[in-house]
């Protein structure tokens, strides 16, 4: 795919998007609306179809029309009014993502010549493109702060994504059998090269994401939210929610994607059997194994040895795709580490050319190399920085929460982020639904400790008294 495919059946297909929102939030609750308005654009809207309308406006395609929708459906149809909340940390981490680009761009006006290929040098246009396209981006973010940060509203994110994978499981499971040509049938193209999609003699389903692993990853993340359902004795189909949970493994199984099955095993298990508490604590681990990636890697902590030593255990093929990746991103690296703090912008000038073809021998996989190249340290503390933080925010609020389900929800999507943050540093797919995920957890943690007021002998939480003895002895 060249990255822009047009046709009438994509433009069609993302000029009703917007319909579709108003439908939603006509004849749903804010909630609802808003988790369909852009998990749905995630999985149906074709990849790599873009709509510009003029240059400095941000393209309109699958990762920004739900979004645009969905503010449109929140403001003129459910009238509510879209504010910021308090000043916070996460305030600071929106400010540094705002602003980082115009200092890496007055860092970058030089013009730089790189294997023969001039690379142009950056201005305050450019700047100011990247971060309209960047708040176009983060809009579920703020939606989600805002919208979805109750203890009903958790369930629904679960509730979402597990009949959002029921019924993806239709076109995937027709795809393993048959190869992935849903993209192709609908839209007119193949949205990714066909050979990737091949594995052990069969096919992993694409649908409408572009990627194998993207549809794999879902597909996980459907499996723990219906093993949270599960836990907590709540139904969203008419069989058991038991048996929901073992069809949507046996369809992650088919996906044939090592990564989402090793996600699954680790943590489905942690969700039906172990505490809220537990599970907080293993979402901040990985958190932190996040953050703290690119110093471990550019320090040499990372075993890469070992990893591709045991991956050979288990299938040469993905040593050996896992030795690629190590490698583009030791060359990567050291490209980033000439302007570390604050990055090389845009227009590839933080990728890597042959010295003597002046080829792009590059290959970005993960997120965190992507940004750590264009906004240095700065940029991808912030970015990464903003995901982390609702995650150590639910750590910190769970003993507020209403009730044992509550609880285990605000467990299950702490998981859920913490797993996604890890995924960004072997694969660069950051979706909409990410960061409405991101704020909807962010914004239940403000809510639960908003909640605790003060009283004479302990606290109040929503409508019941507690005493303070009661969170000093369950902490």
């Amino acid at each position: 795919m060249n990255g822009m495919q047009i046709n009438g059946v994509t433009t069609l297909a993302l000029l009703s998007w917007p319909v579709v929102a108003f439908w939603l939030y006509s004849t749903r609750r804010l909630s609802r609306a808003t988790a369909w308005t852009i998990l749905g654009g995630q999985l149906l809207l074709p990849v790599g179809a873009v709509i510009k309308l003029a240059p400095g406006v941000p393209q309109l395609d699958k990762a920004t029309i739900p979004n645009l929708a969905a503010l449109l459906g929140c403001v003129f149809v459910a009238r509510q009014r879209v504010r910021l909340s308090r000043i916070g940390l996460a305030e600071v981490f929106l400010l540094m993502l705002f602003v980082g680009p115009f200092i890496t761009s007055e860092l970058n006006g030089d013009m730089v010549i790189t294997g023969g290929v001039p690379l142009t040098g950056l201005g305050y246009y450019d700047a100011l493109s990247w971060v309209e396209s960047q708040f176009a981006v983060l809009l579920p973010f703020f939606l989600g702060r805002q919208f979805l940060r109750n203890a009903a509203d958790s369930a629904e994110i679960l509730r979402t994504l597990v009949i959002a994978g029921l019924v993806y499981s239709i076109p995937m499971l027709v795809e393993i059998r048959l190869s992935p040509q849903l993209h192709n049938w609908v839209y007119g193209y193949h949205a990714h090269e066909f050979g990737q999609q091949m594995r052990d003699g069969g096919f992993r389903p694409t649908v409408f994401m572009g990627h194998g692993l993207l549809v794999a990853f879902f597909m996980m993340t459907a499996v723990v939210a219906a093993t949270a359902l599960w836990r907590e004795r709540a139904r969203v189909a008419p069989v058991s929610q038991a048996a929901v949970t073992a069809y949507l493994s046996v369809v992650l199984v088919l996906c044939k994607t090592l990564s989402a099955l090793l996600y699954g095993a680790v943590l489905v298990p942690l969700v039906r059997l172990a505490t809220p508490r537990l599970q907080l604590r293993v979402a901040v681990v990985l958190a932190i194994i996040a953050l703290g990636y690119p110093m471990a890697r550019t320090t040499d902590l990372i075993p890469t040895r070992l990893l591709l030593d045991w991956s050979a255990s288990y299938n040469t093929e993905r040593e050996e795709s896992l030795g690629f990746r190590f490698a583009n991103e030791g060359r990567l690296l050291e490209r980033a580490s000439q302007r570390f703090i604050f990055g090389w912008g845009g227009f590839s000038r933080g990728r890597v050319y042959d010295i003597e073809s002046g080829k792009d021998t590059s290959v970005t996989d993960g997120r965190w190399i992507v940004t750590l190249g264009q906004f240095g340290l700065f940029g991808f503390l912030a970015e990464f920085g903003l995901l982390a933080l609702p995650i150590f925010s639910a750590a910190g609020a769970w003993r507020f929460t209403e009730s044992p389900q509550d609880r285990a929800f605000l467990a299950a999507l702490a998981l859920i982020l913490a797993v996604n943050l890890i995924d960004l540093l072997p694969n660069s797919p950051l979706f909409p639904w990410t960061w409405l995920l991101c704020g909807a957890l962010l914004g239940r943690a403000e809510a639960l400790r908003s909640a605790r007021r003060p009283t004479k002998s302990g606290f109040v939480l929503s409508d019941k008294t507690v005493h303070t003895r009661y969170f000093s002895t369950n902490q």
